[in-house]
């Protein structure tokens, strides 16, 4: 398999506040990786780093086989590098067909028909084309968490992050988006989902790394990571004797 993203000893710190120490993972072509960890523990400056928001102290981040570390956030993009955010931001004045032309238009470097196209296609894929003429303002919930996977995908990623997506729905609406994440898995779109909803994530990704202070602690088969000791010590809470 090809290795889409490769990061190599990436760090990063606020003073004394470590938030990626000495990171080392790769993520093949294809792949679903999910990354869990308690809260604070560095998963989302994790993806700040990947897209280029961030800059690390140290280390190297690769995609696609190109050194990207001192890329800036938009080049990233254009490459193909495009993420969700835990807490949906779109432009609620504008309509959700206009939220996905912006991301079309201005990461994908689509133009005209060929952008309103490729719009329909992604809102028909996410189940927001009934939805596509509707104020971003007035969306539930979920489709806010829609919205914001559509605008990801309207960026054409070759690698798309997943921050928190499944966070604050309802079991139902949480089965839903599962689906919709592994039809878009499906058709072969590299995948990193951070997520706190477990069982949504272990629906979907082939291996899981386990993130604390900074530090990945886990990394492997997501069944056996989840029954670790170490994991539920560190993750869930749990004493190693209880």
């Amino acid at each position: 398999m090809t290795t889409i993203l490769n990061l190599q000893d990436l760090s990063k710190a606020f003073g004394a506040v470590t938030v990626a120490d000495a990171l080392n993972y790769q993520v093949q072509q294809g792949e679903a990786l999910g990354v869990i960890g308690p809260n604070g523990a560095g998963k989302t400056s994790m993806f700040n780093l990947i897209t280029g928001t961030l800059k690390p102290n140290s280390g190297r981040i690769e995609f696609d086989g190109q050194n990207v570390t001192k890329w800036s956030a938009a080049r990233r993009s254009h490459a193909g590098i495009a993420r969700s955010f835990q807490v949906p931001q779109p432009f609620s004045g504008m309509t959700v067909f206009e939220n996905a032309m912006i991301a079309a238009t201005q990461s994908a470097g689509l133009r005209g028909h060929q952008a309103e196209r490729f719009c329909l296609v992604v809102l028909d894929q996410t189940e927001l084309l009934p939805k596509a003429n509707v104020l971003a303002g007035s969306l539930t919930l979920l489709e806010r968490k829609r919205l914001e996977l559509t605008r990801a995908l309207c960026a054409k990623p070759r690698l798309l992050l997943l921050d928190e997506i499944a966070g604050g729905l309802t079991e139902a609406e949480c089965k839903s988006l599962v689906q919709t994440i592994k039809d878009i898995h499906a058709s072969g779109v590299t995948i990193i989902w951070i997520e706190h909803v477990v069982h949504a994530l272990l629906a979907v990704v082939d291996r899981l790394i386990v993130i604390d202070f900074g530090k990945k602690i886990a990394e492997g088969e997501p069944q056996t990571i989840m029954e670790s000791t170490e994991v539920k010590e560190i993750y869930l809470g749990i004493e190693a004797d209880a």
